[in-house]
């Protein structure tokens, strides 16, 4: 009669042997995190920021897609492991046992602790290489950058942060000044980004590029850009009341486009370009009187060099 006798209950509901949850774990863990991994890299990769409008953006793009690629196995298993437990493990109506003591588990510990740095030291390899070789992170390299592009033809264009606006001079051009930033699309630009007044931070969004513009500091920042189009550059650092409107837009244009482009700005601002102090890497602007009028003719509407405009209906 004992061969009559009911199975024991399995904890999945069934009869017969347990479920094997670390199985079951396991395999939909995989099937899910491979799915997951081909649709962030193919499918979303491609369209996350900064884009590729330049090399120092695709190669910012390309880390998120490695980084949101090994996120997404690791996401799935706490999602998955949550959702199991809520789903099989939960204390059932009236059960007011305690569960078994756990004492610790060496292989899951040994398994976790493996796991958990070959991904940290893996990426800390990663991140290295990828801001060391191709500059990937685009940002200001300081005023002596230890990575420079490999190449002679390099456009030097001056950034120089103000309240409210950024202007821009081209040393390579007779050294004028104007609000339009103009690119070369194919040929390597350094960034030498400065303020007159107070810290700004000059961000090229579209660019993949980003550096601090502070007083009397030259911050270097590289990159090519790929293709024409237009980009919008930020200020990314709280710099006063109007800090909010400190945004404009450039342009990465043909080779031949830009150079009719310069050659024709360099000869309509020679009057102004002459009034302006020498080229420099850094200017104060106590010491040249003629900062604040330069800026005035050139349209701007933030300080011109000083702290506040004047035209401003509230002061400090």
């Amino acid at each position: 009669m004992a061969a009559d006798a009911p199975a024991p209950a399995a904890p999945g509901g069934g009869t017969g042997r347990e479920r094997n949850d670390g199985l079951w774990l396991t395999v939909i863990w995989l099937v899910l995190s491979i799915a997951g991994c081909l649709v962030v890299y193919f499918v979303w990769g491609p369209h996350l920021p900064p884009g590729g409008m330049s090399d120092s953006a695709a190669s910012q793009q390309f880390d998120n897609r490695i980084l949101g690629t090994v996120a997404t196995p690791v996401v799935i298993g706490v999602l998955l492991y949550f959702g199991w437990a809520l789903a099989f493990w939960r204390q059932k109506p009236g059960d007011e046992t305690d569960a078994a003591p756990i004492h610790g588990n060496t292989r899951i510990a040994a398994t976790w602790i493996t796991v958990t740095a070959a991904i940290v030291l893996g990426l800390a390899v990663f991140g290295t290489y990828e801001l060391i070789a191709p500059a990937g992170a685009g940002g200001g390299e300081g005023p002596q950058p230890i990575w420079k592009p490999n190449s002679s033809t390099i456009l030097q264009v001056q950034v120089i942060g103000q309240q409210w606006a950024f202007t821009y001079r081209y040393p390579q051009f007779g050294g004028f000044e104007t609000t339009q930033l103009e690119l070369p699309a194919g040929q390597p630009v350094a960034f030498n980004v400065t303020s007159l007044d107070v810290i700004h931070d000059f961000w090229a969004i579209d660019l993949g590029v980003k550096a601090d513009a502070n007083p009397g500091v030259n911050n270097v920042a590289y990159t090519t850009p790929r293709h024409t189009g237009t980009f919008t550059v930020r200020c990314d650092e709280l710099c006063g009341l109007w800090h909010g409107a400190m945004f404009d837009y450039g342009k990465v244009v043909s080779p031949a486009a830009f150079q009719a482009w310069a050659r024709t700005t360099e000869t309509r601002l020679a009057s102004m370009t002459a009034a302006l102090p020498p080229y420099s890497l850094t200017y104060d602007p106590t010491q040249i009187s003629t900062l604040g009028k330069v800026p005035a003719e050139l349209g701007l509407t933030g300080a011109g060099g000083g702290y506040y405009n004047p035209a401003d209906p509230e002061q400090p």
